[in-house]
């Protein structure tokens, strides 16, 4: 039997697609300050149908029935590109076959109940419809439809499809921007990070048809933040999450350099720091966090970074480059910087107030694994000390002064000592923030206030995973899905927020992949070689594992995110037995052995 897959939208399909969210075959209509608007979706070029250009269809047989079983995926290649075949409860399904955040193989990630999970960093999609689920990404996949004549599979597909491994879902553009006053708006986003993109992104998806308009302090429209850290040498159009013509097409207003100093709740107003006033009627507050400085002599002198900006990434790889570089901190930026840079520094030192890094996220053991391939990469590390001193000579960076009384030289400086929420313009608002300065929402993303929400890395909130345990989460997967549910419940759907956190980290060509929230963590218990850098780590609390994290074990991480998000607890006391028990128990459906009880 062989299989045939088609790249269009079946006419019954079609017709739902065509239909308003409200089930009706009209516009949907959104009364805001008692005016009644209509939408009009748009759909992305990249999501055309491909019967408008029948050249652009491709036809190929691909295999055959029984060559998949239940739960199986494969990718079948088309001559201009590639689809992934995925048999599931006895039903064929095909989309595209890379994941649209970095391109990583679906076939290698995991398949479950209907989705299949990106193996590298945890995106989520329906196998039937394409659709992303879980973050991180902003695109769906194309969806491919499968065709089964006379025992032979073949795949119909359109080239365009095949060749981006993409698609944007439909989108609603604002009605009329003429008829709007340049103070008021009926969405602000306050931040345009992931969080706040997500959000504006989502609003248009669900046909939203009013006023958005996001504000940020950066000069750049949104980014990829997460590669500052990792590619030093990026710039803002290579990194841009969606180009300025999106922005144009679909109504997203993004006011650059523009910073709120205050928010009066009651008149729903923001004041901005130059005096101009918005009124807005649906708040999300997404400003991320601001990083911490040094507070030593010299912490102000030229040459000394925190890396927040394209800019300051770029300029430091320019300055750093054959020169002496000290490195402040063991943070997730201060590693990810030191690996870049070891190959193009001089040299390159890191301080670091604990005996080994990451020991608080990844536990001693691991953390003693890293450093060491870091020192094998020419970086030398200065525990269990901090910095006394920033000398300069003729106004720049010379020395860095330890409090242990070591020297280092140092023509470049740069600081990752952790942040705070950058939230400080709320003190007075009424909205609700604890000690630390994170905004305290709900499952909802929903502030104290009515109207007023809040995600990314300044919330406290929810997580499912940890009995709804209040936590901060400051990961750019999670800043995605607070932004998705923030504009959900905007439009009163009620969505509870439920994902699994999922984060990574890249040094010297290597990965570490994490899922779950190992805070508080009592034992770590550990599969594969550490020496080899090949490895998987349950991080437990009681007998129960909260987390986990790899290097090397793909798809490992993907496939315990997976159980995870079932609502399956994983025991400690099944930790002895094999990884590849575990990997096929999973792909066959028999996860029995992880909780004692039946699948």
């Amino acid at each position: 039997v062989e299989v045939k897959i088609e790249v269009v939208i079946p006419e019954k399909e079609r017709s739902k697609e065509e239909m308003s969210p409200n089930g009706k075959a009209s516009p949907l209509v959104y009364k805001v300050n008692g005016t009644a608007r209509h939408y009009h979706l748009e759909e992305h070029p990249i999501a055309s149908n491909p019967y408008h250009n029948p050249k652009d269809v491709v036809e190929a047989s691909v295999c055959h029935v029984k060559d998949l079983e239940n739960g199986q995926m494969r990718e079948v290649d088309l001559g201009c590109g590639k689809a992934l075949l995925i048999k599931e409860s006895g039903e064929f399904h095909a989309v595209g076959h890379k994941c649209p955040h970095y391109g990583a193989p679906l076939v290698k990630g995991v398949l479950s109940k209907g989705r299949v999970r990106c193996p590298w960093h945890g995106a989520c999609f329906s196998i039937s419809t394409g659709d992303i689920e879980d973050f991180p990404g902003l695109d769906s996949l194309p969806r491919f439809q499968v065709k089964i004549e006379k025992e032979k599979v073949y795949i119909r597909a359109s080239k365009q499809a095949l060749q981006t491994q993409r698609r944007t879902k439909m989108m609603a553009k604002c009605i009329s921007l003429s008829n709007y006053n340049l103070s008021s708006t009926n969405v602000l986003i306050i931040g345009a990070g992931a969080a706040g993109l997500v959000c504006a992104k989502t609003l248009r998806q669900e046909g939203f048809s009013d006023r958005i308009v996001m504000c940020t302090m950066d000069r750049h429209l949104p980014y990829d933040r997460p590669k500052l850290s990792k590619s030093l040498d990026s710039h803002p159009e290579q990194i841009a999450l969606r180009p300025k013509e999106f922005f144009c097409t679909y109504d997203i207003e993004v006011l650059t350099e523009m910073q709120v100093a205050a928010v009066d709740v009651k008149s729903k107003i923001a004041v901005f720091k130059d005096g101009f006033k918005m009124e807005y009627n649906k708040l999300l507050i997404a400003t991320g966090n601001t990083p911490k400085t040094l507070s030593c002599k010299g912490k102000e002198m030229e040459n000394v970074f925190n890396i927040r900006t394209p800019e300051d990434a770029n300029r430091v790889v320019k300055l750093a480059t054959s020169k002496n570089v000290v490195i402040v901190g063991a943070s997730f930026l201060g590693m990810e910087v030191a690996a870049y840079l070891a190959e193009r520094a001089h040299s390159v030192s890191l301080v670091e107030l604990e005996h080994v890094p990451f020991k608080k996220f990844f536990g001693e053991r691991v953390g003693r694994a890293v450093m060491k391939m870091f020192e094998n990469n020419r970086v030398k590390f200065y525990m269990q000390t901090e910095v006394s001193e920033l000398r300069e000579q003729e106004g720049k960076l010379k020395e860095v002064v330890l409090k242990s009384g070591k020297v280092l030289r140092a023509d470049v400086c740069v600081v990752g000592v952790g942040a705070v929420p950058a939230t400080g313009f709320l003190k007075q608002s009424g909205i609700n923030i604890d000690s630390k300065g994170f905004i305290v929402v709900n499952k909802m993303m929903q502030t104290n206030i009515p109207g007023v929400f809040a995600a990314g890395d300044a919330v406290m909130f929810p997580l499912a995973l940890r009995n709804n345990k209040k936590v901060n989460v400051p990961h750019w997967q999670m800043a995605h899905m607070h932004g998705r549910i923030a504009a959900l419940n905007m439009l009163a759907h009620g969505m509870e927020i439920s994902t699994v956190p999922y984060l990574w980290t890249a040094m010297f060509g290597k990965s570490i992949r994490y899922a779950g929230h190992g805070e508080g963590f009592d034992d770590v218990v550990i599969q594969g070689d550490l020496d080899e850098l090949k490895f998987v780590a349950f991080y437990t609390k009681s007998d129960e594992v909260v987390a986990v994290a790899s290097m090397n074990y793909d798809p490992i991480v993907s496939k315990v995110a997976e159980v995870l998000a079932a609502g399956r607890t994983i025991r400690k006391r099944d930790k002895p037995l094999t990884v590849l028990r575990f990997f096929f128990s999973f792909r066959t459906g028999d996860m029995s052995w992880l909780t004692g009880k039946g699948s």
